[in-house]
């Protein structure tokens, strides 16, 4: 199969597209005139003239003789039939381009007329086309021109060849060439019924992967018209079983139908004879085609989502301004393509019991995934070194219900890779434009695809620093590849790069609003030409207001930014403390935001600076230049809404953002205008918006706000004014028999280097794979979505088939205890768990520090100090040591890094207070020893270590200790209770071992 030569467009907004020319304007009005001719005029002087059939009975004038008078009433009659006919074709074709929905009606026998009808109607629509020039700020966004590098597709397309005269074509152009594609659709129809054409996706070549697009491109002469094929084939059943569900995810083998005007030599037709298949492929392409006249005929009359409308194409701009790529490969944050090796993944579908909000919000997840990451190992170690009396444990509380499937769906959602790229990218344009002494473009928008990013800058800004490069015209800035190379450093510089300042990050106001085919757009608030209203239910506003707010609050591409809550979202605090500023009305943030607007302005005109921008990478690089994002949920009066325009008049030049929940009354001053439906879409007609939306609904918002809590409250601490007790907080959540009648079926070593025993080596391809799944789900003891699990082996995604048939291989491979139940089984959530019999040292491990301190070790120091040498004898090392390449990445999001570590250092610690209770110093400084192996960065460990080679009196080994931790140390030096330390133990060590190693 012949590869495809075109290169995708820049799927990226143009600038604001000029107004409608004169000479269109009055094309448009004669249409009007001659449509009120033909349907009023005409029926107005057929009256003049008289009636076209004469008084008396039709048997006297049906039978008298023709003459001129005769002659001229049946012209009459003639003309009132043809005008009858041609008003039911205006009608038809004015109810259909009112509605956007199905083919016009076919008037019968009005071919030409019908044309007519349709011409007229589409020029009339060039009127309303005008409106979005008045559009302020980004009116003109979205157009797509053939792309360099592959086939991607926009929702809202382009005319052959790019632009025409430098300008966008309207949504009235669209709606004509729309008008047409009908006619030719309606024309073939019987065509289609006599023959059906047909495509078999071909498999791949090297990496070249057959697509939707090209598909288009060679069999229908236009790549844009792919959403028809999708549109023929969405939902019907494949010969392998699965579905089509997206546009960007085919399998090879799979059958498409066609448009009935597709051509070329690949193509088969069905009824008909096709010698070139074997009986098995003409048997599945008759099946296929009986699946899809069943299911047409199953909807016809049906409306909703179920009638498709012609897709766009030549130039159509119906769906509006922004430009959004489909990409072929893989969708946005994943991957259509699992490792090689492994089984091409379906798409996934719909998993019951997570939140889709989150699972399709990869770069929220992953900015939640990471805070919470943050704020528990805080949490942790505020816990571990706590007061006796106040301490913690080690175990966090194990979430459950809505929190558990929240924090499972940010695992199984999040894609911290995109969230990388994006920062990189931005910041080393930032730093790259700083070191040519430019200053940074303004910038409106971003597309964040999957191996790509896309600025719309609001003004031509001159060449873009390499490896960007123009996109379609001087406005568009694109970077290919998610690797974003680190600048170099010329090696006769005297410059100290590690004693730079980092690149501050230039737009912070980025933020999510949803995506389409693949793509997610990101707009700059802090950019926006005055404010920006939603519009919508309450609830819904809510919900994109509380995802705008959670994303600014933990997203990896922002530094300093105040974000201003008013009228919601006070539980949202722990989020970011530092960040989150919650407010109770408009009229608080009034009095704050002038306040503020006045400072910044004097502060600019202090620095020379005309915005934001110039000041935040340039020499000021002040505090005063931090974003300040305000998100408003309750609804300002009238006056209220006139102070706020006023404010937002300037705000962009001054780095300040308005998001305003707006009810059913226009905001003034809004200079870009969105609603967000009960369906989730969110809409914004005059700027081409048209996204599944990133929602944050009530229910998810709840259980992050108290996944949030859930950790400040275990990090304080608890006393014995605590229900749980500091006892209970440290049981872990799996507790394992430490008898000798105890003794596991399968056990595993994670402490240290991954060791299984008990189980049957898996095969060589997959085993792997497996023993990584099993190393989830032994950290996991409370259970682990098998999307979660999915999504650790997978990062850049898998279908339903692969996880499913990985689950059971591992189902296989563990397989039953002695009594015959299966030692991995599903609990009442879904969740995969593992049985009891199988157990890992790691759980081995806390259960023996449980008991030697809250269980008959608390009261028995003999016992105490067997459980504790016992659980140190299993520390071999860190957490899965020696792991492969490649393997095991889910760990970057694991707790148990952290509470590793705190665990062997408290076990350490216990231990070696025990034996320095008997004054037996060489077997504490043995234990903190053993401890230092997985604990090598605990302080309080080094510091024991120092007190108990003291106590031995080895003078040369404490001094060899102290210059070993002031080189583990580095460049920062001894801690400061360590120095003071050795300054009591070895006076003048800490200030030698520091001075040797600076």
């Amino acid at each position: 199969m012949a590869r495809s030569s075109a290169r995708s467009a820049s799927p990226m907004p143009v600038p604001p597209r000029p107004r409608r020319t004169f000479g269109d304007v009055m094309k448009a009005l004669l249409a009007v005139v001659a449509l009120l001719a033909l349907v009023l005029g005409v029926p107005f002087g057929l009256i003049q003239v008289g009636r076209p059939v004469p008084d008396g009975p039709p048997g006297e004038w049906l039978s008298s003789a023709i003459d001129a008078e005769t002659l001229i009433r049946i012209l009459m009659l003639v003309v009132w039939i043809a005008w009858a006919q041609f008003t039911a074709c205006v009608l038809v074709e004015v109810k259909a381009a009112v509605s956007g929905v199905g083919l016009p009606a076919r008037v019968p026998g009005a071919g030409p007329s019908q044309l007519l009808a349709r011409q007229l109607v589409a020029a009339v629509l060039l009127l309303g086309a005008t409106a979005a020039s008045f559009t302020p700020g980004i009116s003109g966004f979205g157009q797509q021109a053939p792309d360099t590098h592959r086939p991607t597709v926009a929702a809202a397309q382009q005319t052959p060849g790019g632009l025409v005269g430098g300008r966008q074509q309207s949504a009235a152009d669209a709606l004509a060439r729309q008008a047409e594609q009908i006619a030719r659709q309606a024309d073939t129809g019987g065509t289609h019924q006599q023959g059906t054409k047909f495509y078999r996706i071909q498999p791949p070549e090297g990496r070249h992967h057959d697509s939707l697009w090209e598909i288009a491109q060679r069999h229908l002469d236009d790549g844009r018209r792919y959403k028809e094929i999708y549109a023929l084939n969405k939902d019907r059943v494949q010969p392998d079983g699965s579905r089509l569900s997206e546009a960007s995810l085919i399998r090879p083998g799979w059958i498409m139908e066609m448009p009935a005007d597709a051509h070329g030599g690949e193509l088969v037709e069905t009824p008909g004879a096709n010698p070139e298949l074997s009986k098995g492929q003409q048997q599945e392409l008759d099946a296929y085609a009986k699946d899809g006249q069943d299911g047409r005929g199953g909807q016809a009359g049906q409306g909703g989502h179920e009638q498709q409308r012609p897709a766009a194409r030549d130039g159509d701009t119906t769906t509006g301004h922004f430009t959004v790529p489909a990409h072929h490969e893989h969708a946005a944050g994943h991957t259509a393509t699992p490792p090689a090796g492994e089984e091409v993944a379906a798409p996934a579908s719909h998993t019951p019991g997570l939140p889709e909000a989150l699972l399709g919000a990869p770069l929220l997840a992953a900015g939640l995934l990471a805070a919470l990451g943050r704020r528990r190992r805080a949490a942790l170690w505020q816990a571990a070194t706590a007061v006796a009396g106040r301490r913690r444990g080690m175990e966090l509380p194990t979430p459950s219900g809505d929190e558990a499937d929240v924090q499972d769906a940010l695992f199984a959602g999040a894609d911290p890779g995109a969230v990388r790229f994006l920062d990189r990218a931005l910041r080393s344009l930032a730093r790259s434009l700083a070191a040519e002494g430019r200053p940074l473009p303004l910038v409106y928008a971003a597309w964040l695809g999957t191996e790509e990013l896309h600025l719309q800058l609001a003004e031509p800004a001159g060449p873009p620093p390499a490896p960007w490069t123009h996109g379609e015209d001087e406005t568009f800035w694109r970077l290919e590849g998610r690797e974003v190379p680190v600048p170099a450093v010329d090696p006769d510089s005297t410059d100290e790069p590690a004693d730079e300042e980092p690149q501050a990050a230039p737009y912070p106001g980025l933020v999510s609003l949803g995506a389409q085919d693949g793509s997610r757009l990101l707009l700059n608030l802090e950019a926006v030409p005055g404010l920006v209203s939603l519009a919508g239910a309450p609830a819904d506003r809510q919900a994109v207001l509380s995802s705008v707010a959670a994303e600014l609050a933990t997203n990896g591409w922002s530094d300093r930014m105040t974000v201003t809550l008013v009228g919601f979202g006070a539980d949202l605090v722990p989020l970011a403390p530092s960040r989150l500023r919650p407010l109770d009305d408009v009229a608080a943030l009034l009095d704050v935001m002038e306040a503020e607007t006045a400072s910044r302005r004097a502060g600019l005109g202090a620095a020379g600076a005309d915005s934001v921008l110039t000041g935040r990478t340039g020499p000021a690089h002040q505090a005063g230049w931090a974003a300040h994002l305000v998100l408003l949920a309750a609804e300002p009066d009238a006056e209220q809404a006139a102070r706020l325009a006023e404010l937002a008049h300037d705000a962009a030049r001054l780095g300040i953002g308005y998001l305003v929940g707006a009810g059913p009354d226009q905001l003034p001053g809004a200079a870009w205008e969105m609603e967000i439906t009960s369906e989730g879409r969110l809409l914004a007609p005059l700027l081409g918006l048209e996204l599944d939306a990133q929602l944050l609904p009530a229910p998810q918002h709840a259980a992050v706000a108290r996944l949030f809590a859930a950790t400040d409250a275990f990090g304080g601490g608890g006393g014995d004014d605590d229900p749980a007790g500091p006892a209970a907080a440290h049981r872990p959540p799996f507790l394992v028999d430490i008898s000798e009648q105890g003794r596991p079926s399968v056990y595993a070593r994670l402490v240290g280097r991954y060791e299984l025993m008990g189980l049957d080596a898996p095969d060589d391809e997959r085993g792997p794979l497996l023993r990584e799944a099993l190393a989830l789900l032994l950290l996991h003891r409370e259970g682990v979505h098998p999307r979660v699990l999915a999504s650790a082996l997978w990062p850049r995604g898998a279908g339903d088939d692969v996880r499913e048939a990985t689950v059971a291989r591992l189902r296989d491979w563990l397989g039953t205890g002695e009594d015959g139940t299966p030692r991995l089984r599903e609990d009442a959530t879904g969740r995969l768990v593992l049985d009891a019999s199988v157990v890992s040292d790691l759980d081995v491990l806390r259960s023996l520090y449980h008991e030697a301190t809250s269980g008959r070790g608390a009261d028995d120091r003999a016992v105490r100090g067997r459980l504790l040498t016992d659980a140190l004898g299993l520390v071999r090392g860190p957490l899965l040591a020696e792991r492969p390449a490649g393997r095991y990445g889910w760990l970057a999001h694991e707790i148990v890094d952290a509470q590793l570590p705190l665990l062997v250092a408290d076990i350490g610690l216990a231990l070696a207070a025990f034996h320095l209770e008997r004054d037996r110093a060489p077997q504490a400084a043995e234990a903190l020893e053993r401890a230092l192996v997985s604990a090598g960065t605990d302080e309080r460990l080094w510091n024991e270590l120092l007190r108990a080679v003291h106590a031995t009196g080895d003078a040369p080994r404490l001094r060899a200790l102290a210059s070993a931790f002031a080189t583990r140390s580095g460049a920062r030096g001894l801690p400061p209770r360590t120095a003071a330390l050795l300054d009591e133990l070895l006076p003048g060590a800490a200030a030698s071992d520091e001075a040797g190693t600076a």
